[in-house]
């Protein structure tokens, strides 16, 4: 049924234009094409930080992958380091094992690491924020001691060195100064970008958004909220093992910190550093937060965590909705002030 303007009142907008607006807001924006060409402009600025700018294009993949089960739609994790150590491992296995191919390699990872998204989501379906918190934990917490005690498998604490990755195609090897490690993550990180933004905004991201603001309604809607949560969560899962085996295939060493409470919880902090629900806001949180740990760990390498936490603290208190967040805010706040300005001027 089409919903149309009843005459005389011209407040009840028509379903055509509701979906022009809708898809006028999914057209790519300039800025957009801004933010992506800074990997061009940092790969010739900075020629010998490669493998610093490739794990920025990896943590934010991973914080890509929180976003969309937590940004979109409101399920909060507090072991997302698990789907991102079984992507690592899986590539480290296959490269002990003479089976290298980077691009079997994250096919493999994604399929595994959403495996067990799928079969654990359900587990998340029951209960509160609190209860997810402590399955997604318990989970993480788990597999890190199973890959602590298969040390036949795994390697142990020490891990797992020397992975043999071969040539991205066929021709492209990885160097030692991280060139083409860089090059492939931020191809990688964009194709999957790209899928991520088709998904966001089509009718199963606006369903998601819709769970998010409110739970309870959707099922009148004829929603399948479950189904929803379920099929998210295994989408982020698969994401985060992408980012593991990038990890794993850039670096050729796998170890037990990629399954850490650490990386579980640092990522969280990136993700509300740069604002959840955005897409581009775990890409920025990974840039600000990759950038600070880097110079701060430098400057002072004793006790960089004390202003690290300074710092989170204060964008807590004082942006809120995080770098991305607050600037949208800021600028609508800008835009109706000078919008309210010109019609008193008038």
């Amino acid at each position: 049924m089409t919903t149309s303007s009843l005459p005389g009142t011209g407040s009840v907008p028509r379903r055509e234009d509701l979906l022009d607006r809708y898809r006028r807001t999914a057209h790519w924006k300039p800025l957009e094409y801004v933010f992506w060409c800074l990997p061009i402009l940092a790969y010739f600025a900075f020629p010998g930080n490669y493998l610093l700018l490739s794990q920025i294009a990896i943590t934010g993949l991973f914080a890509l992958s929180l976003d969309l089960i937590f940004g979109y739609a409101g399920i909060i994790s507090l072991g997302h380091a698990a789907f991102f150590g079984v992507g690592a491992y899986t590539v480290g296995l296959l490269g002990s094992h003479g089976l290298g191919d980077p691009l079997l390699g994250l096919l493999l990872a994604a399929v595994f690491a959403g495996l067990l998204g799928f079969l654990s989501s359900f587990l998340l379906l029951r209960g509160s924020d609190l209860s997810r918190l402590m399955v997604t934990l318990g989970v993480a917490l788990m597999l890190y001691e199973l890959a602590n005690k298969f040390t036949r498998i795994t390697g142990g604490v020490d891990g797992m060195p020397g992975i043999e990755i071969k040539p991205i195609l066929g021709v492209f090897d990885f160097d030692m100064f991280g060139r083409v490690g860089f090059i492939y993550s931020v191809v990688v990180l964009f194709v999957l970008f790209w899928v991520a933004r088709r998904l966001v905004y089509s009718p199963f991201g606006q369903s998601l958004r819709g769970i998010h603001m409110n739970v309870l309604r959707m099922p009148a809607l004829g929603v399948p909220v479950n189904r929803r949560l379920v099929q998210i969560y295994t989408i982020g899962a698969a994401y985060a093992g992408v980012a593991g085996a990038l990890l794993a295939q850039t670096n050729q060493f796998v170890s037990l910190d990629v399954l850490s409470f650490q990386r579980s919880a640092d990522l969280l902090l990136i993700l509300i550093l740069g604002g959840a629900g955005h897409l581009y806001g775990g890409l920025i949180g990974a840039v600000v937060f990759v950038m600070i740990n880097y110079f701060l760990s430098d400057m002072n390498p004793q006790y960089w965590q004390f202003w690290l936490g300074l710092i989170l603290v204060l964008v807590v208190l004082f942006a809120r909705g995080g770098i991305l967040g607050t600037a949208q805010q800021w600028i609508r706040s800008s835009r109706q002030r000078a919008q309210a300005k010109t019609e008193t001027s008038a």
